[in-house]
């Protein structure tokens, strides 16, 4: 997935997904070509399944 795809996937603003890969809170890029990246869509999504996962845990408690 290019930048563009996560951003519409997750909502996320390009400099909080940046913010949550240096935290260590977001799947890192792959690299392409020299200054490209992409990610993996099914490592996107999984953060995406454990967000949810997350806030059902919190709303049960």
């Amino acid at each position: 997935m290019r930048l563009g795809a996560v951003i519409e996937a997750t909502g996320l603003a390009r400099s909080t997904i940046y913010k949550l890969i240096g935290s260590g809170e977001f799947p890192k890029p792959v690299p392409l070509v020299g200054r490209r990246v992409g990610w993996i869509e099914a490592e996107v999504q999984e953060w995406i399944k454990g967000r949810i996962a997350l806030r059902e845990l919190n709303s049960r408690r």
